[in-house]
């Protein structure tokens, strides 16, 4: 019996809480899973797992010895990257899952510069703006905006959404520009609204300055939870958008998005990679992490240089009486 390949495969099933899950993870057949475990409990003389047809659970000796595996496992991937190739070239695969606006329009576009420093690297990412359970999914990190509700997690703080109002021409040759929160609340405007994959609760627009705050819902005639949707129905003009900063600057400087309410503040939302909390930071893990956090460094420059631009355009005029709205355009 390969004793370290069956402790790695006995913590994957526990992990992933399946056979099936823990052998593609491994990039094993199942029976090879299987036989590992078995060879470990004749070995050790003792039931680690209880096997039903539709999950596997760890027994009481299976979870005493799966916290000290987990801790010699992780011991020995550090004890190999000190001393090996993998320390000055890390090398291997990870899981990532990242938001789909996140990939597309910031993980993505950059990884060639990731993969010039580190070529050796494998990388399995998952795209969805769902909920990922990092265990049973076995995912090495995630990366999400928004605060950590599960306080078993680890989490790394690599940054802050802000977030930007604006529509697009045509939306605004129709509706003119908002000159106060509260008119996104009027007859005259409509929002694109956005609602959570989980719960399907709405998601207002905030805004604040000076001690004044609103959170503003809107009316709306398409509501979408998917962030690259969003994006998309706020293009097509559908309705006003408040979104990210990263998401909306190629947008703005193309003139396909016209900002607003740039004197307005909304409340950033804090963005994190997470990863659980027994498993080991890896050298290739880490300098992903790393990586993701100097990518997001970039993101709040431009961020602050699009709050340039935004406040040079919110010299709109204001809307214009009923059919003389094409003239907002003439001062974008």
């Amino acid at each position: 019996m390969d004793k370290l390949s069956a402790m790695q495969a006995f913590a994957r099933v526990v992990e992933s809480g399946t056979f099936t899950k823990a052998a593609e993870s491994l990039d094993l057949p199942k029976t090879a899973v299987t036989r590992l475990i078995q060879s470990l409990e004749e070995h050790l003389r003792v039931k680690l797992l209880n096997r039903t047809t539709r999950r596997v659970s760890v027994t009481p000796d299976g979870a005493a010895y799966y916290e000290r595996v987990t801790r010699l496992l992780s011991d020995i991937e550090e004890l190999e990257g000190s001393v090996s190739h993998a320390r000055v070239a890390p090398r291997g695969r990870i899981r990532v899952d990242v938001a789909s606006s996140v990939a597309r329009m910031l993980i993505i576009p950059a990884l060639p510069e990731f993969y010039a420093r580190h070529p050796e690297i494998q990388i399995d990412l998952g795209v969805s703006d769902r909920p990922v359970d990092l265990i049973s999914d076995n995912v090495d990190c995630v990366v999400r905006g928004g605060e950590i509700t599960d306080q078993s997690l680890v989490a790394r703080r690599i940054g802050d959404w802000g977030y930007g109002c604006c529509a697009s021409p045509d939306y605004v040759r129709r509706h003119g520009v908002p000159q106060h929160p509260l008119e996104l609340e009027s007859d005259q405007h409509q929002v694109v609204s956005y609602f959570s994959a989980r719960t399907g609760k709405r998601f207002p627009f905030d805004f604040s300055k000076n001690g004044q705050r609103y959170e503003v819902y809107g009316r709306y005639q398409v509501s979408v939870n998917d962030g690259n949707a969003f994006m998309t129905a706020g293009l097509h003009g559908l309705g006003v958008i408040q979104a990210p900063y990263f998401m909306i600057k190629p947008h703005i400087d193309s003139g396909e998005l016209l900002p607003f309410l740039c004197d307005w503040e909304s409340d950033p939302l804090p963005l994190y990679v997470v990863y659980p909390p027994n498993r080991h930071l890896s050298t290739k893990l880490r300098v992903f992490v790393d990586w993701v956090a100097e990518l997001f460094e970039r993101h709040d420059r431009w961020q602050r240089e699009l709050l340039v631009q935004c406040d040079a355009r919110d010299a709109l005029p204001p809307p214009p009486a009923n059919g003389a709205k094409q003239a907002v355009l003439s001062a974008a």
